[in-house]
C-alpha cells in the first residue's frame, strides 16, 4: 500500500478526491438532519434532498463518459471541484436567505450534475498512473477511506450540524472543494494519461458524435460476456442503493430510536465504517488467495442473509451490529469489483464504460428514492424495505453465479490459446526469415 503514494502523482489526486468526498459527505448528512429536523412531518423531504444528489446522472450520463476520453481528465477533474465550491457558495447564500426550499433543491442537483463528470475523469487518469498490478491494492485503499468516511463522516455531518447548523457544514463543502481543485492545479500528467485519444475541440462535438461515442461503450461492453455479466449484476445495485442511501435514518426515526436518531444515526456509520476498515484488510488477503468472482459471490450472498438479521432487528444496537457485519463482506466485495473492471477495460475505452456504469446504477437508485418519498410510510415499511434489499442481492447473487464462472474459464481458455499462438507464430516467422 505504501507503494501507491511513492508515486507522487497517485498521492495529489488521491487527497484531492479525499478532500472533497470528506467535506461533501459531511455536508451531505448535515443537510439531511437540517431538513429532518425543520420539516419533521415531511420525511419525503430528506429523502427529494438524497434524490438530487442521484437524478442528475440521467441528465448527463450521456456527456461524462465522451468528455472523460475526449478532453483533457485533469481538467475536467479540477474545474468540476471549482464549480462545485461556486454552487456551495450558491446554497450557503440560499440557506441564510430562507429561500423557498425547492431552489436549494435545484442548485444540490446542479452541484451533483457537475460531480458527475469528476469520477469517471479520475478513475481514468488513476488507470494510466497505476501499473496493472497496483489496481487491486488501490480498490483496497478506497475501500479504506470509504471505511473512514463511513466511520467520521455522519457522524462530523451530525457534529457539524449541531454545532455550528447547517451553515457551517455546507462552509465545511466549500472548503474541502477549494482544497481538492488547489491540490489538482499543481498536479503533472503527462499527455498520454490526460489525452489518451489526442486533442478535441469542444466545437466539434456535437450530439450525434456524442451519441456515438456512447453506443460504442455499449457495444464495447457487450463484446466482452465477462464484463457485461459483471455490469448486468450491478444493474440491481442501482435500487439497493437507493434503499440503502434513506433505510437507516428512516428505521432509527420511525421505527427504533424516535428523537435519539441522529446519535444512532452516527452510530450506524461509526458501525459501519469500523466493518469496513477490518473487512478490508480481510478482503485483501481474500482477493489474493481466491478467484475475484468466487469472493464476488459469496460475499454478496452472505450479505444479503444478513440483511434479513437488519429487517427483523428490534432494537438499535442489534440494528447497528448486523450492519458492522455486513460492512465484513461489502468491503472484499467492492475490492474484487473496483480490482478487476480496470483490468477488463482498455484505457482509452475507461471513460465510455464509465458512462454506462453510473446512469445504470443511479437510475435505479433514482427510481427506488422516488418510491420511497411518495410511498413510505403510507404503503412501504422500513421491514418491507429491508425485505427487498435481501431479495434483489439474491436475484444479483445467482446471475453472478451462473455467468461469471463460465465467463472467466472461457477467457482463461483464450488467453492460453493466445499465448500458445504468440510462440508459434513468431517460429513460424524465423522459419520464413531463415528460408
Amino acid at each position: 500500500m505504501i507503494e501507491l503514494f511513492r508515486n507522487p502523482k497517485f498521492a495529489r489526486l488521491f487527497f484531492a478526491t479525499v478532500c472533497s468526498q470528506l467535506a461533501a459527505t459531511i455536508g451531505t448528512m448535515a443537510f439531511a438532519f437540517y431538513l429532518l429536523d425543520r420539516f419533521s412531518s415531511q420525511p419525503a423531504y430528506a429523502t427529494v434532498a438524497e434524490m438530487m444528489y442521484s437524478a442528475p446522472t440521467l441528465l448527463v450520463f450521456l456527456f461524462v463518459g465522451v468528455f472523460a476520453d475526449r478532453f483533457d481528465r485533469k481538467r475536467i477533474a479540477e474545474n468540476s471541484l471549482w464549480i462545485r465550491a461556486g454552487l456551495s457558495a450558491l446554497i450557503l447564500g440560499a440557506v441564510a436567505a430562507d429561500v423557498w426550499i425547492p431552489l436549494v433543491f435545484l442548485l444540490l442537483f446542479l452541484r451533483s450534475a457537475v460531480t458527475k463528470f469528476y469520477y469517471p475523469a479520475e478513475s481514468a487518469m488513476l488507470q494510466g498512473i497505476l501499473h496493472d498490478s497496483q489496481y487491486v491494492k488501490a480498490a483496497g485503499l478506497n475501500q479504506s477511506v470509504m471505511g473512514v468516511f463511513m466511520l467520521f463522516g455522519t457522524g462530523l455531518g451530525a457534529v457539524v450540524y449541531h454545532w455550528i447548523g447547517v451553515m457551517g457544514a455546507v462552509t465545511v463543502d466549500l472548503i474541502g472543494f477549494l482544497l481538492g481543485a488547489l491540490l489538482l492545479r499543481g498536479l503533472r500528467l503527462p499527455e498520454a494519461v490526460r489525452l489518451p485519444n489526442g486533442r478535441s475541440r469542444l466545437s466539434a462535438l456535437s450530439l450525434p458524435s456524442v451519441w456515438g461515442d456512447f453506443r460504442e461503450g455499449l457495444r464495447y461492453i457487450l463484446g466482452r460476456k465477462l464484463l457485461a455479466s459483471l455490469l448486468g449484476g450491478l444493474s440491481l445495485f442501482g435500487l439497493i442503493n437507493g434503499c440503502f442511501a434513506m433505510l437507516p435514518m428512516l428505521t432509527m426515526k420511525y421505527k427504533l430510536a424516535g428523537d435519539d436518531y441522529p446519535f444512532y444515526v452516527s452510530m450506524f456509520s461509526v458501525f459501519l465504517g469500523v466493518g469496513v476498515l477490518i473487512g478490508s484488510g480481510i478482503g485483501s488477503v481474500l482477493v489474493g488467495k481466491f478467484a475475484l468472482h468466487k469472493v464476488i459471490i459469496a460475499c454478496m450472498s452472505a450479505t444479503a442473509i444478513c440483511v434479513l438479521g437488519l429487517a427483523w432487528s428490534s432494537s438499535p444496537w442489534a440494528y447497528l451490529v448486523w450492519s458492522f457485519i455486513i460492512a465484513l463482506f461489502l468491503a472484499p466485495f467492492n475490492i474484487a469489483i473496483g480490482g478487476w473492471l480496470p483490468k477488463l477495460v482498455a484505457p482509452e475505452k475507461m471513460g465510455r464504460v464509465n458512462a454506462w456504469i453510473d446512469p445504470i446504477m443511479m437510475a435505479g437508485q433514482t427510481l427506488m428514492l422516488g418510491l420511497i418519498a411518495w410511498l413510505f410510510p403510507s404503503l412501504f415499511s422500513v421491514e418491507g424495505l429491508h425485505l427487498f434489499i435481501a431479495v434483489l442481492l439474491l436475484a444479483a447473487t445467482v446471475v453472478y453465479l451462473a455467468t461469471l464462472p463460465r465467463f472467466v474459464r472461457e477467457e482463461e481458455r483464450e488467453a492460453t490459446a493466445a499465448t500458445a499462438a504468440s510462440p508459434a507464430a513468431a517460429a513460424a516467422g524465423s522459419t520464413t526469415v531463415s528460408g
